[in-house]
């Protein structure tokens, strides 16, 4: 590929919303777009949209690297685009990538080691001259390395996984007592797992840069992001530029940022993230060497498509200008989450979906009408961007796009939004001219007022909808209309258009006939994340039947399993650990005994009730009971 040219045909290996947005700008630059799917995507807006939608081998998934290196090659792929999640900062995939003489749109595998995890990120900032919150760079393995620094640097402390990411693997300690009895030790060792400590910052704000730096030398921030408004350390809106800053904090975030890349010979778009306290401290938090979801709202204050950037500079060729910044922008994640409990997941189908419009608003979904919410991975079904000229013009903008925004069948966090939307701690300065919110200001002072207040009736429909109202029926079958049905030609996803009535009967399947004889696809449900196999069901009793089974407790991925078969394990003994919408839950031995099956393995998805392990009490003599 010779300098500045961009890849022609980019394979996506990814799914949902940020396929959708790769695929439009491989479109817009003149090249083709592949994309792999799992059964459950067949039907996506994605596989619709892709110049080439080809199925992955049954069995496998997005995070699989070698099927989907093997449809690189098998459909003549020039480059590899991983957006954001699954394989986007797995760095021996990058290496297979390149080494297969394919562009991998990221950076170089050595600059993802050295940015990794939370250790190696840490270890990079220290060489960097760049200071990280407070902790211990080597691993931790014992509550009283815990208590050593907590005695220095005070509580609370944080256990972080150095492998978590996006909030998880994140155990915060507030006293010896708690350091002594948390789970974290045992789960990271039964993991593999390595733990860091940091000093545990309880009032900052969440700042960012948006990074790019080229082969050639060429750094920029695009801009700056506040992404303050969090839940479980889970972003909830983001904006860009990050307003009311200190004097001097913006030069020491170019500057800082650029320090990073440069120390480890970044190539391509990343983001620097970090914590500003109300003090003026500003510490370096983590390197994400990839896209952000947050990323929008940073393109729509410069006019840049960080993924033509990416592709662009994958390909050899220069950053070029980044325009200054202009106007203020938004985002809104629209999460299947309650905020009347605590933004508790919501699952169900998509029985009404209504997005907004008009000036200054963009729309980032990969879900339509009919798809069904399942609890695993990322609960967020779209992404609401608002710009404006000024900020105050996008806050305003902003709540007319929520009073537009209908989702009905599955409860999401709109509530959430139009109360933050309207609290002035938010919307305008303190009395230092800063913005006074913190990350633990959505948990602690604004949930508790939407949970006694909020109705939580399960839908979030901004405007009134007609009782009775009822849907159109479809138009009758007639051999002058056609219907467009999806189906696969040697594991590749083609349509095929046919006249109505050809199959016989009343009306076509899977089509509905549009006006003047046209047609429009009808979209099977899909959930919304890729479900695994299945894993055996307990019955219809639910998670809590008979003796010897112990069953899954909720929907969930299986993240790590900590015993063998043939263990015997002690009352209270840590045997798996789940995940479900990116929060940790831990099954444990309901009393001693002896492990006889383990009937899932690591990344299965389980339902409630499904089958975990089959246990066989000890008798008090040790032996296992007749």
């Amino acid at each position: 590929m010779t300098h500045g040219q961009y890849p022609s045909r980019v394979l996506i290996a990814n799914r949902g919303e940020i396929a959708l947005r790769v695929i439009r700008t491989v479109r817009d630059l003149g090249g083709t777009s592949i994309l792999p799917y799992t059964p459950e995507d067949l039907m996506s807006p994605a596989a619709e949209l892709a110049d080439e939608a080809h199925a992955l081998p049954e069995g496998s998934g997005y995070t699989h690297a070698d099927a989907i290196l093997a449809l690189a090659r098998a459909t003549g792929a020039d480059a590899i685009h991983p957006g954001y999640g699954f394989l986007s900062e797995n760095a021996e995939f990058a290496r297979a990538v390149v080494d297969a003489g394919i562009t991998w749109v990221g950076p170089s595998p050595e600059a993802m080691d050295a940015l990794g995890d939370k250790m190696s990120a840490r270890a990079t900032a220290e060489r960097a001259g760049v200071a990280p919150v407070p902790g211990i760079t080597e691993p931790v393995t014992s509550a009283s390395t815990v208590i050593g620094f907590a005695a220095e640097h005070g509580y609370p402390v944080a256990l972080k996984r150095t492998d978590g990411g996006g909030g998880r693997g994140i155990t915060v300690l507030s006293n010896d007592d708690e350091a002594r009895s948390t789970p974290a030790f045992e789960s990271a060792s039964a993991g593999g797992g390595t733990l860091i400590l940091e000093r545990f910052v309880t009032a900052a704000r969440h700042i960012e840069t948006q990074c790019a730096r080229d082969s050639h030398g060429d750094f920029a921030v695009v801009s700056t992001r506040d992404c303050t408004l969090q839940r479980r350390n889970q972003k909830l809106l983001e904006e860009a530029p990050a307003p009311f800053l200190p004097e001097g904090i913006h030069e020491a975030l170019v500057d800082s940022s650029r320090r990073l890349l440069e120390t480890v010979g970044y190539v391509g778009v990343a983001t620097c993230e970090f914590l500003l306290t109300p003090e003026g401290d500003l510490w370096f938090l983590e390197v994400n060497p990839r896209l952000q979801v947050e990323h929008c709202v940073s393109e729509e204050v410069t006019g840049t498509d960080l993924v033509e950037t990416q592709l662009r500079i994958a390909a050899g060729g220069d950053l070029g200008e980044v325009l200054p910044v202009r106007g203020h922008s938004i985002e809104l994640r629209i999460t299947c989450e309650d905020p009347a409990a605590g933004l508790a997941p919501s699952t169900g189908t998509i029985t009404r979906l209504r997005w907004p419009a008009g000036p200054g608003i963009r729309i980032e979904s990969g879900v339509v009408e009919g798809d069904v919410v399942t609890p695993m991975f990322d609960p967020m079904l779209a992404k609401i961007v608002v710009t404006g000229a000024t900020r105050e013009q996008a806050l305003a903008r902003a709540r007319r796009a929520l009073a537009e925004t209908v989702v009905e069948g599955v409860t999401v966090c709109t509530a959430l939004h139009e109360a933050v939307l309207g609290l002035p701690a938010f919307t305008q300065p303190n009395a230092s001219g800063l913005l006074g919110v913190t990350t633990r200001w959505i948990e602690n002072d604004v949930l508790p007022g939407l949970a006694t207040g909020a109705q939580g009736d399960g839908s979030a429909t901004a405007g009134p909808v007609a009782a009775g109202s009822q849907a159109p029926a479809p138009a009758a079958a007639s051999t002058r209309t056609r219907s467009t049905y999806i189906i696969e030609v040697n594991g590749q996803r083609v349509s095929l258009t046919i006249p109505d009535g050809v199959f016989g009967g009343h009306g076509h399947r899977g089509g509905l006939a549009g006006p003047g004889g046209g047609s429009h696809r009808a979209h099977r449900g899909q959930p919304l994340r890729g479900r695994g196999a299945r894993a055996a069901r307990v019955g219809a009793e639910g998670p809590e039947t008979a003796d010897g089974v112990i069953a899954a407790p909720m929907q969930a991925i299986i993240t790590r399993i900590c015993v063998e078969p043939g263990a015997r394990v002690a009352e209270g003994d840590l045997l798996i650990v789940l995940e479900s919408m990116k929060m940790e839950n831990y099954v444990h031995a309901p009393y001693d005994g002896v492990v006889e099956e383990i009937a899932v393995g690591a990344g299965t998805t389980v339902s409630a009730g499904d089958v975990l392990i089959r246990f066989a009490r000890e008798a008090a003599t040790g032996q296992k009971e007749a």
